[in-house]
C-alpha cells in the first residue's frame, strides 16, 4: 500500500526492474538544494584555500552523534583523501569532529564515547580535545580514523558565537609535518573568520 501510494504521488515509478524515483521525488530534491547553498563567496573562499594548499579543503556540521559533509574542494594532487558531500562521518575521532564537539555538553560527549571504539572509556579523551580546541582555536588529527591520513580544523561560529561547523583541510599524513599544520591552521583561520562575520546557516539545524 505505501508503494502504491508513492506512486500514486509520482514519487516512485514502476519500470521493468522495479521502482526508480519519479519526478515528484526529483523536483523535492531541486527545492531543497536551491532552499540552502553555500553563498557564492564562501566557496570561492574554500576554492582558493585549496589551490594556495594544494590540500582538500572540507566543511563539516554536527548532526546528532555524527558529522556531515556539506561541501568540499578536492586537492589537485594524485594522492590526496576526499569524502563524497552528504556523508555521516562519526565524531569519535578527526580534527573535525574535535571543533564541533569544543563546546558540546558532556551528555553528547558520552553518546559519542559510547560509539568509539574504546568505548566510555573514551570520554576523557574526548573531554580533552574539546578544552584543546576550545583553547587554541584549531584542532589536528593524525590517523584517528584513518591510517595515514591527518587533518587540520578550526571552527566557524554563528551569530551567537557557537560552532556551527568545522572548516578543515585533510590530506595524507606524510605531507602534514608540523610546519604545514601550523600554515594550513593559519589559513583556515582567516577563512573561517570570513565566513563567521557574514553569518552562516546549514540545512540540518536552525540558524544560530
Amino acid at each position: 500500500r505505501l508503494v502504491h501510494t508513492l506512486e500514486q504521488s509520482g514519487l516512485l515509478w514502476a519500470s521493468s526492474g522495479g521502482y526508480m524515483a519519479g519526478p515528484g521525488l526529483w523536483r523535492w530534491a531541486y527545492l531543497a538544494r536551491r532552499s540552502w547553498q553555500l553563498p557564492p563567496e564562501t566557496q570561492a573562499t574554500m576554492r582558493d584555500l585549496g589551490a594556495k594548499h594544494q590540500e582538500t579543503v572540507n566543511l563539516y556540521v554536527l548532526r546528532d552523534i555524527a558529522r556531515v559533509c556539506i561541501a568540499q574542494q578536492e586537492s589537485p594532487r594524485p594522492l590526496r583523501h576526499v569524502v563524497q558531500v552528504g556523508d555521516e562521518l562519526p565524531l569519535w575521532g578527526g580534527a573535525s569532529s574535535k571543533i564541533l564537539l569544543s563546546d558540546a555538553p558532556e551528555t553528547l560527549l558520552a553518546r559519542v564515547a559510547r560509539r568509539s571504539p574504546d568505548g566510555e572509556k573514551h570520554l576523557e579523551t574526548l573531554k580533552r580535545w574539546a578544552a584543546d580546541a576550545r583553547r587554541d582555536g584549531y584542532a589536528v588529527s593524525h590517523g584517528e580514523r584513518e591510517d595515514g591520513i591527518s587533518a587540520v580544523a578550526v571552527p566557524v561560529t554563528g551569530r551567537s558565537g557557537a560552532v556551527v561547523a568545522a572548516l578543515a583541510m585533510s590530506g595524507p599524513t606524510l605531507r602534514f609535518s608540523a610546519e604545514r599544520v601550523a600554515e594550513f591552521a593559519a589559513g583556515l583561520k582567516l577563512a573561517a573568520a570570513r565566513m563567521s562575520e557574514r553569518g552562516f546557516d546549514h540545512p540540518l539545524g536552525p540558524a544560530t
